[in-house]
């Protein structure tokens, strides 16, 4: 078999090492149990495939030149890579080793990506973990590009080639600066209270899911608030919130980002449990790693 594009077999690398840790022919054919005559040749046809001499032949034996001494360094890399291929792939074929690129939302990566992190430190140690932060549609459109492997998303996909599982539940809460009139009701705030106030709020285009949620419970509270901003990220819309221009809706689990003017409220009259983070990946997917994540989390 050759090696790279370079004409010679991992016999003759296996050869070459022998004889220049022996510094001699005939130890080094015993070494690899072999006669000394088939031992000097490979060493031939491996000087010709290189183009340079490997040894010094003298009459106590054989001393690698300059540029065999460098030759030996790259030959034993390789015989090393040789003999852990199979094992390497073993474990690639197991799952237990590879690459595993996923895709998540900011908020998470609080909650759903820390515990997938954690298992796959504790049961997946050799396997890497890629992760980039997207909104849920570049998510989707990465796993049809075959950009990302599994992604963590806001609403079920709708596509034949991708499959889901429900990994997390969230209720919709109040973000407000700290002193905002409605964290002074002494009671716990409504919907109705909401839409008395400036609401930050979520871009139809970039975060359609939050867009709708948000919409849909005032429109069943028959509210219409005034909305100030239309923002992609939740961690974005916390921000401005920090800042002062507006109270917002956001999931349960944005309340683990702690900002200096920021307050977390329930509201009365929001049923719980509204917010759905979905586990996406290719149904064709041929990953062994992802394969040993999903049936460990």
């Amino acid at each position: 078999m050759a090696t790279g594009d370079v004409g010679y077999t991992l016999d003759q690398l296996r050869g070459f090492v022998a004889v220049a840790e022996e510094g001699h022919f005939g130890r080094a054919a015993t070494r690899l149990r072999m006669t000394q005559p088939p031992l000097s040749r490979q060493i031939q046809r491996l000087e010709r495939a290189v183009g340079f001499d490997l040894f010094l032949r003298t009459q106590r034996g054989a001393e690698p030149t300059p540029a065999g001494r460098i030759f030996l360094e790259e030959a034993r890399r390789l015989l090393s890579s040789a003999d852990t291929a199979p094992l390497r792939a073993r474990r690639v074929a197991a799952g237990t080793a590879g690459t595993i690129r996923i895709g998540f939302t900011a908020v998470s990566a609080l909650t759903v990506l820390g515990r997938w992190i954690a298992v796959a430190a504790a049961e997946l140690p050799g396997v890497d973990l890629v992760l980039s932060e997207m909104v849920t549609h570049a998510q989707l459109d990465a796993l049809l590009a075959g950009e990302i492997e599994v992604g963590l998303v806001r609403q079920v996909p709708r596509s034949d080639l991708l499959d889901s599982r429900l990994v997390a539940r969230d209720s919709l809460i109040l973000a407000a600066p700290r002193d905002h009139p409605l964290t002074r009701l002494q009671r716990t705030p409504t919907m109705e209270d909401v839409a008395d106030y400036d609401v930050v709020t979520y871009s139809p285009s970039e975060a359609w899911y939050f867009y709708e949620l948000v919409v849909a419970a005032f429109q069943q509270a028959h509210l219409t608030p005034r909305y100030v901003q239309h923002i992609s990220q939740v961690h974005t819309v916390l921000s401005v919130v920090n800042a002062g221009l507006g109270v917002a809706l956001v999931p349960s689990s944005a309340s683990a980002f702690n900002l200096s003017n920021l307050v977390f409220l329930e509201i009365a009259d929001l049923p719980p449990d509204t917010v759905e983070l979905h586990g996406v990946w290719r149904r064709d997917h041929r990953n062994p790693a992802l394969e040993a994540l999903l049936g460990s989390v």
